[in-house]
């Protein structure tokens, strides 16, 4: 049995008879992937098919039911292997392939989302959510959210709030970078502030409080997507995704993606050089190399840095990985480039904006502003954000 300190949504409702009561003998869909799990590490499909729910159809969100798929691969599901239910997938080779059809809903009458998030507004399973209540909404299906921690703690908010223009799937609604929310309060943002509305409840967590990170909750750390591997690969999560805008490895290929980071061209030692200049907090750098088994410099020896995270209450990967950039722009001001390759289905604007969130940050690094000057001016920019934030959480110290 489980020691865990903390209840995720998932173990509350296998623990609720009369809230099962009311679900069995409706056709229920479920939203899951591998992180769809009770705190014994039991599957949600087996676990509700056991307690007597029909679930009729299964949905994946990037990666897949299995997660077996990388960062932006098109996912072709029709059945799982495992449960041998059908499946439909949510991330496929258009934009329309991220919202369910109106036939996938059709003959459902419940919707139950319980997928695992890592704190930042890059990561594109809770847009999925967003878009399943937004769909379940037009279609009169209700929504049950299955509710887990926010693994980077449920306080710290970093970054600035993406704009309008800069909308995609790696930032469909405003939200900080770090946005310090559950799956379940961002739920409840987006009905209330975003135009995602529908019939849907939250099932909460138990024990759980904004201070904790994962590992003081007990339960397992089950790999959200293939290149997130660990909590400190969370911990550097929301700053360091900047690389993927960028001909920067982000360390995908490696066995430390996100604190490892390089390329054939970088100059280690004055990279280092730079960002201890900044004498930022909680972190500290160590020049390496790596060679990378696929995606960015597949097969290339990358010179490059580790981030090796000292002090996680005090370490802001925002402002660090905005150092980061500002370094490689003025020391390789050739060799160093933006991607310019189309990033979650968009085309007619850079990788960098869209994870950014706005042109104007980028444009002033390449004016040489201070890197640390652009992260101070962010809080402002949060008002608004952390004002409506604060009226969607469930959960206090």
């Amino acid at each position: 049995m489980s020691n865990a300190r903390v209840q995720t949504g998932l173990d509350n409702l296998l623990a609720d008879s009369e809230r099962l009561g009311q679900l069995r003998g409706r056709r229920v869909g479920l939203l899951v992937n591998p992180t769809s799990v009770t705190a014994d590490l039991e599957h949600a499909i087996e676990a509700l098919c056991a307690s007597g729910l029909d679930v009729v159809r299964l949905f994946g969100p990037e990666h897949g039911v299995r997660a077996d798929a990388q960062d932006m691969e098109s996912v072709d599901e029709t059945v799982d292997p495992l449960s041998g239910l059908p499946c439909i997938s949510l991330y496929g080779d258009t934009f329309d392939s991220l919202q369910p059809k109106a036939g996938h809903l059709e003959d459902l009458d419940t919707v139950i989302c319980d997928i695992q998030d890592v704190g930042a507004r890059y990561y594109t399973y809770v847009y999925t959510i967003g878009l399943m209540m937004e769909a379940c909404g037009d279609a009169d299906v209700s929504v049950v959210i299955l509710d887990r921690p926010n693994p980077i703690n449920g306080i710290d908010i970093e970054g600035n709030v993406v704009g309008s223009q800069m909308r995609s799937f790696v930032g469909m609604q405003p939200l900080a970078t770090r946005h310090g929310m559950t799956a379940g309060e961002l739920a409840r943002y987006f009905s209330r502030f975003c135009g995602w509305e529908c019939d849907f409840e939250v099932i909460a967590m138990k024990g759980w409080k904004r201070s904790m990170w994962f590992d003081d909750t007990g339960l397992p750390w089950v790999m959200p997507s293939p290149n997130m591997p660990t909590l400190s690969t969370a911990t550097v999560y929301p700053g360091q995704c900047l690389l993927e805008g960028t001909n920067i490895s982000e360390g995908r290929g490696t066995t430390r993606p996100f604190e490892l980071f390089g390329a054939p061209f970088v100059d280690a030692p004055q990279l280092v050089e730079d960002l201890n200049s900044h004498a930022l907090d909680g972190v500290a750098f160590r020049t390496t190399a790596f060679r990378p088994t696929f995606q960015k410099h597949a097969g290339s020896t990358c010179r490059g840095v580790q981030l090796h995270v000292l002090d996680r209450d005090r370490f802001s990967s925002v402002a660090t990985s905005y150092a980061i950039l500002a370094s490689l722009l003025r020391r390789h001001p050739q060799s160093f480039q933006w991607r310019e390759e189309v990033y979650e289905f968009v085309s007619d604007r850079l990788a960098i904006d869209l994870l950014i969130g706005d042109k104007e940050l980028r444009t002033a690094l390449e004016n040489g502003a201070d890197p640390m000057e652009l992260v101070e001016a962010m809080a402002e920019d949060r008002i608004e954000f952390e004002s409506r934030r604060k009226q969607c959480l469930l959960y206090h110290e």
